[in-house]
């Protein structure tokens, strides 16, 4: 998600007439820019020199035409976005030149068709910055910056990014209409803003889309009325305090975020095999979003909107392998605990992306984050320097295992894991070799980890089977 300058590819000289953006003009005359918050609207800048701005300069001039408070600067940070690729920038870079190299980081981290990248251009957005611990937000004060992160929020809700169960988008949609809205109003108003600005304004799109077999056989006005109804009861009950001021309610919508153990995460496209069915024994792709923060790693199911796998530093091992030949993909290896047929063995998840590198530098400074102190933010705007270290190239010193982490159980709520679901390959070790389901569990087969682990490097040079 960020690098150092050098980590990006040279400028190609057939993309260096292009026009990025608001950002990608002259380099040397006062320039309009643009920075843009996520609800679209924008921060308007002249800036001298645009082209040598960097994220640090441009800072201080967004945290002063939305009135930031110092104490909440670490809070936000500068993206590069587009439908995509999203990249969190360094203070140091220059929004600028990384626009110029826009298509040749498509290239590098996308497995978009040619004439997508051609037509993709970023915006820069001022938006929550990944390494910004919950608790810190939990103790902002200042409505505007509250009303910043919970636009961003809501978005992430509205748009199945934060995978919720049914009490947590309608407490979360009853919240969005009293912010909104406002507290206390008549039901038959209420029902009408609804109807105007449109479910979906309040409930995550594909609940008011969709619905199921069912639900389609009632139609899909029923199943709006039904939804309607259930938000307008929500909102009655949190109409019973009508004294709630608008800071009050931010909080408690962020409050109620924050239960959500994806809140704050960095998101990457990828796929993952999907478990073999059939005579044939046909397997494929299933796409999902890898979402990464502070607290750990979640793949979610990206067309029914759960959760996968969900997972704790201190409850994995990873690591990231190049392709080895023509048609092959970068990979994000995840190692956990589990079990088959009552025998404990470890699973690995292979995930297929040309972002795996982003996700495992991602990992490892969230990781080295969190061992050198509370995990805050480092720097102004997200200041970070996430490791890089090639795969084979970590220190692989063993060290003691811990207690062995309870198993993940299957449930039926969207936030669980569905380990069942999943393509993975199992394995233990039987002091010899790595074999499949042996009785006897192994050590971990990588060495990068978060320290307190429950694992232990071991050396392999056998083949795994696919479980």
């Amino acid at each position: 998600m960020e690098g150092d300058d050098s980590e990006f590819p040279p400028e190609s000289s057939e993309h260096s007439h292009s026009q990025r953006g608001s950002v990608a003009s002259s380099v040397t005359r006062a320039q309009d820019v643009l920075v843009y918050l996520v609800t679209d609207s924008a921060v308007h800048l002249c800036l001298e020199g645009v082209g040598c701005v960097s994220v640090h300069e441009m800072g201080r001039s967004v945290r002063e035409a939305l009135n930031i408070p110092d104490s909440a600067q670490d809070a936000f940070a500068f993206w590069l976005c587009s439908p995509l690729l999203e990249l969190q920038l360094k203070p140091k870079h220059q929004p600028y030149k990384l626009c110029r190299q826009w298509q040749d980081l498509l290239y590098r981290f996308t497995e978009a068709s040619e004439e997508d990248i051609a037509q993709d251009e970023p915006c820069l957005q001022y938006r929550r910055n990944v390494f910004y611990p919950k608790t810190k937000e939990l103790q902002i004060k200042d409505e505007g910056v509250l009303k910043l992160l919970y636009d961003e929020a809501r978005l992430n809700i509205l748009d199945g990014r934060y995978p919720c169960d049914p009490e947590q988008w309608l407490a979360l949609g009853a919240l969005t209409c009293a912010i909104e809205l406002g507290v206390g109003l008549d039901e038959r108003k209420v029902a009408a803003d609804i109807r105007e600005k449109k479910l979906s304004s309040f409930l995550p799109g594909h609940l008011v889309v969709g619905g199921g077999f069912l639900s389609t056989l009632r139609g899909k006005g029923g199943r709006q009325a039904e939804l309607e109804q259930r938000l307008l009861k929500e909102y009655h009950s949190l109409s019973q305090n009508p004294s709630q001021d608008p800071t009050h309610l931010l909080r408690q919508y962020l409050s109620t975020c924050h239960t959500l153990p994806y809140y704050g995460c960095a998101f990457f496209s990828a796929e993952i095999d999907k478990p073999a069915q059939g005579i044939l024994h046909r397997g494929g792709h299933k796409a999902v979003t890898v979402g990464i923060s502070l607290e750990g790693v979640y793949v979610m199911d990206v067309k029914e909107k759960h959760v996968l796998l969900g997972l704790r530093f201190n409850e994995l091992s990873w690591d990231h392998s190049y392709p080895e030949g023509e048609g092959d993909s970068h990979i994000l290896w995840l190692e956990f605990d589990g079990e088959e047929a009552g025998t404990p063995v470890n699973k690995l998840l292979k995930i297929y992306s040309k972002q795996a590198e982003l996700m495992s530098g991602l990992i490892e400074f969230c990781v080295e984050l969190r061992s050198a102190g509370d995990g805050a933010a480092t720097g102004t705007d997200g200041e970070v320097t996430p490791a890089q270290a090639p795969a084979g190239q970590v220190g692989s010193s063993e060290r003691p295992r811990g207690n062995r982490r309870g198993k993940l159980q299957r449930q039926s709520s969207v936030v669980c894991s569905r380990v069942h679901s999943l393509s993975t390959i199992s394995y233990v070790d039987d002091g010899k070799e790595i074999k499949a389901l042996k009785p006897k569990r192994a050590a971990s087969f990588f060495s990068r980890q978060a320290p307190p682990q429950d694992y232990a490097a071991v050396q392999v040079a056998e083949s795994l089977e696919q479980g």
